[in-house]
């Protein structure tokens, strides 16, 4: 068994991380420089992880699935996905990009984790003490799918037609523009001092600096990883207000327990 993961500020690496230390896989993030055809071809079990945005799998992910497509044929596999309120059919929608491949689907859960959208007012972030409780159910949660997983239990989270419907016409209908405009849509405040943290941490190369400024080279997934690192607040991504407070992860509150 192998865990291949996709986290933008850490939530989906804390579930794809402990499940692996739960159930002795391997774990390895997308953005590694590993050869994993090999690795994935070499495995029986495959699960993936990731966040879900607007019912979407991230276009970071959507890529490396189309690039490593023919490794999951044959496969068992087990899908989660992260989310802040409810996306209908997170975990589903992934098996759209496996179209003709087979597969033998096993598991499929969504995790209710922290906001990470910084600065929207809508969605405040969740003080440290909301944090623990995201991460007490968290644990909870993985540790009843390993007991099932173990015991041979199928389960699909998200795959009935109710959810389904929900996915696509409560978020998926609208997110897809959305995700095209944040494609080009990060702006670097006069606050920025070209330390270039940015630019290192982006996983999709998406910024650059130049002799006046950061630019943008139109490929953002919407992860929001610059925004919640950023050491002067001076990023944002398709929501322009203020940043006042980031997201730390809940990588860095575990840490404390």
């Amino acid at each position: 068994m192998i865990t291949i993961y996709f986290s933008g500020t850490g939530n989906s690496q804390y579930i794809a991380e402990r499940f692996s230390q739960i159930m002795g896989a391997t774990c390895y993030s997308i953005e590694e420089a590993v050869d994993f055809n090999e690795i994935m071809t070499a495995a029986q079990t495959i699960v993936v992880c990731y966040p879900i945005y607007g019912s979407c799998v991230p276009k970071i992910m959507r890529a490396f699935v189309r690039k490593n497509q023919a490794a999951f044929a044959g496969k068992r596999l087990i899908i989660f996905c992260t989310q802040l309120l409810f996306s209908g059919d997170g975990a589903r929608v992934f098996t759209e990009l496996l179209a003709g491949v087979p597969v033998d689907i096993r598991y499929a859960e969504h995790f209710n984790m922290p906001n990470n959208i910084c600065n929207f007012f809508l969605f405040p972030l969740a003080n440290a003490s909301k944090q623990q409780r995201y991460l007490k159910k968290a644990e909870q949660k993985l540790r009843r799918t390993c007991q099932n997983i173990t015991a041979g239990v199928v389960k699909k989270r998200g795959f009935n037609p109710v959810s389904r419907h929900l996915g696509l016409w409560i978020q998926r209908a609208h997110f897809g523009a959305l995700e095209k405009k944040a494609e080009r849509d990060v702006r670097i405040s006069a606050d920025c001092n070209r330390c270039g943290k940015c630019v290192t941490i982006c996983p999709m190369k998406n910024l650059k600096i130049t002799d006046q400024s950061v630019m943008q080279l139109n490929r953002c997934t919407l992860c929001y990883r610059c925004v919640n690192q950023c050491p002067q607040k001076a990023i944002t991504v398709l929501v322009h207000a203020p940043v006042r407070k980031q997201y730390q992860g809940i990588i860095s509150l575990s840490k404390d327990n």
